[in-house]
């Protein structure tokens, strides 16, 4: 299938033409091609950069379920995901043209009854370096450690791992070719992993001065996960009663989520869009996010980090010129000036075809 699209394209924001052969942008005019869109603004595909398919709140989830999500991530222009964990195996996903591509976590590392039930590989801390080498020969890439969680016994959130063993199983992962990325919410686990040498830090709220400068010097990744974060306040009003250092933590870390997220983005931490859809966020929802990003550091810096910069860090195609792959979406207004024209693609492109 050929196609010919006129309009915008960013991020360089020069008007042009974009001509597609097959599933690969074109170097030259194409004289069958279907015109698609004469004019526009044509974004490469976006990014959900921790997404999770195949998981619901009660753990995995059946085949379907799998792909209404992808769906719905695929209608808000998202096409290509990080899926930060999942107990499902949604390799059958990579044969069908019309979903979104996947670069997948393996499954949740945690501890046992220190996460949500149903969603994780439960270990003991003395597994977590063997864990760490199985979990990426599972995935894409990446491994997905659960850094932090609420302690009963302690009455807050406290870290999963020691510093040593965090260390290992880090090491252990880039022996075997994979990233390793983290959830954290509190102050200790963030600064435990980001000295152990970890790629990623997942929410991030509990990021001080230190941590922050440290992961710009080495360029560790953070996927803040605005629209979640927005829950602190759910997540911490049923234990106010039982757990009240830990809901007034939770309440703290919320009150200056955009202040720590600014912070970091200031001091040149790379910052990428993920929505953490899968369990009580609906897919579909990285327009949400980018809404709340563009509010830390502007439109510019927000349709970056769910776009070509995101495209970028997972080894994607980060610009519509000849020889990329053809994942695109277009819009009827400049992303730039109205955030809005988010939620509503006028086209997508995803491997050549349009949909």
């Amino acid at each position: 299938m050929s196609l010919h699209l006129r309009g915008v394209v960013l991020p360089e924001g020069e008007r042009r033409d974009l001509w597609i052969d097959g599933e690969a942008i074109a170097d030259q005019p194409l004289s069958d091609a279907e015109t698609v869109c004469e004019d526009g603004w044509i974004m490469p595909g976006l990014v959900d950069a921790h997404c999770h398919i195949g998981l619901g709140v009660g753990g995995r989830v059946d085949a379907e379920t799998a792909r209404a999500q992808a769906l719905a991530d695929r209608a808000a222009g998202v096409l290509l995901i990080r899926d930060a964990g999942s107990p499902s195996d949604t390799r059958w996903i990579d044969g069908e043209a019309a979903l979104p591509r996947i670069v997948r976590a393996g499954r949740h590392i945690a501890r046992p009854k220190r996460y949500l039930r149903h969603l994780a590989v439960e270990i003991e801390p003395e597994q977590l370096p063997d864990q760490a080498g199985v979990e990426a020969a599972k995935g894409d890439g990446w491994v997905k450690l659960v850094g932090d969680w609420i302690d009963r016994g302690v009455g807050d959130l406290a870290p999963l791992w020691p510093a040593g063993l965090a260390a290992q199983a880090i090491e252990r992962a880039h022996r075997a070719g994979a990233r390793v990325t983290a959830h954290c919410f509190a102050e200790e686990s963030v600064q435990t992993l980001v000295r152990a040498g970890i790629d990623c830090i997942e929410h991030g709220t509990g990021l001080d001065a230190d941590t922050i400068a440290l992961m710009a010097e080495r360029g560790t990744a953070l996927v803040p996960t605005m629209i979640n974060l927005e829950l602190f306040p759910v997540y911490a009003e049923p234990a106010k009663e039982k757990f009240p250092v830990y809901a007034a933590h939770m309440a703290d870390l919320h009150a200056r989520r955009r202040e720590t997220i600014g912070l970091a983005r200031e001091a040149g931490v790379p910052v990428y869009a993920g929505t953490d859809a899968g369990t009580v966020i609906k897919h579909g929802r990285l327009p949400d996010e980018l809404a709340e990003l563009a509010g830390v550091g502007g439109a510019e810096f927000a349709l970056g980090a769910g776009s070509w910069r995101a495209r970028e860090w997972l080894g994607a195609d980060s610009r519509l010129v000849p020889g990329a792959a053809a994942d695109l979406v277009v819009y009827a207004e400049d992303p730039r000036r109205d955030m809005a024209v988010l939620a509503h693609p006028k086209l997508v492109v995803l491997r050549g075809r349009p949909l």
